[in-house]
């Protein structure tokens, strides 16, 4: 009897319970590759697609460093405009949460600073012939996917948007940089007909200051957008993404630019220009998480934060 149920022990493990073949264990759980499955004791944890495969990168080489780079290239195909560190950070508290570990007190998954992560403890693998031709292949069942909802964010996340190759993502956030820059240029150099347009119109004389200043001020910070998009700086999209708040604030007030030019046009012409640019800063902010992968990205809207 005790050989039998031994039998049925190890049948347990290596099936998980369900007519699942396993290819990695540890611990309490099993992992499958073909099914998509992350198993603790025969029980099924939900695991998006993100986590999922950073999971299979590091049970590939447990105790060996996984890097940021390593990681993004299984993530992020080559010519997608994404935060790559806040979408790695964000994969990561996922698998954690899964995994019922912790960053401070790690057991199975340990920060390396500055490097990238390392898979802690044992791994027992099992018919691994065709787990690197799946780290790219895998995804999750339809009904499995997160379906991101107004209960998360009013925002749009990156599973809301469309596939767009960098090119195009970086030709259009260009296009309103230098659209910004070319209302704070033309305000700067009209100023005098500018204040002319308060007095017609009864408005305080500190509103042109606040055109004045902010015009000056920010031409540098659509400078540095420009650059750094052109340039492709390290961690730019994470700068820009910190920074959206304060910037949408300022955005929203140049919203009201066009009825600057009431001495040329209707206003009703102003107003119908003003919609659109109120849409602008967050047209912006869709851009910087918006890219060509095919796959379920809704990790990359998590909170921003370091590990």
């Amino acid at each position: 009897m005790e050989a039998l149920l031994s039998i049925l022990s190890i049948h347990w493990a290596i099936m998980g319970g369900s007519g699942t073949t396993f290819h990695y264990r540890f611990g309490e759980f099993e992992v499958s590759v073909e099914a998509g499955e992350l198993r603790r004791r025969g029980a099924l944890i939900k695991l998006h697609t993100q986590p999922f495969q950073v999971l299979l990168l590091m049970l590939k080489q447990p105790g060996e460093t996984v890097t940021r780079e390593e990681i993004s290239r299984v993530l992020w195909p080559d010519g997608v405009f994404v935060d790559f560190d806040h979408g790695i950070h964000s994969a990561i508290n996922r698998l954690r949460a899964a995994l019922g570990d912790q960053a401070a007190r790690p057991r199975y998954i340990e920060t390396v600073a500055r490097r990238g992560y390392r898979f802690l403890g044992p791994v027992e693998a099992k018919g691994t012939a065709t787990i690197t031709n799946s780290l790219r292949a895998y995804s999750p069942p339809a009904a499995e996917q997160e379906i991101p909802s107004l209960r998360r964010s009013i925002l749009a996340t990156q599973a809301d948007l469309p596939k767009t190759p960098q090119r195009v993502v970086s030709i259009l956030f260009l296009l309103l940089q230098g659209m910004y820059l070319g209302f704070y240029v033309g305000a700067l150099t009209n100023l005098d007909e500018i204040r002319q347009l308060f007095v017609e119109y009864g408005l305080d004389s500190r509103l042109w200051l606040i055109v004045m200043t902010t015009a000056a001020l920010l031409i540098p910070v659509r400078a540095f957008l420009i650059c750094g998009t052109l340039f492709r700086a390290p961690r730019m999209q994470e700068h820009y993404l910190r920074a959206w708040w304060a910037l949408m604030i300022f955005d929203c007030g140049w919203a009201l630019s066009p009825f600057l030019l009431l001495h040329h046009i209707q206003y009703g012409l102003a107003v119908a220009c003003m919609a659109p640019l109120v849409y602008a800063p967050f047209a912006q902010r869709s851009l910087m998480l918006m890219g060509a992968a095919s796959q379920p990205r809704p990790e990359v809207e998590a909170d921003l934060g370091l590990l």
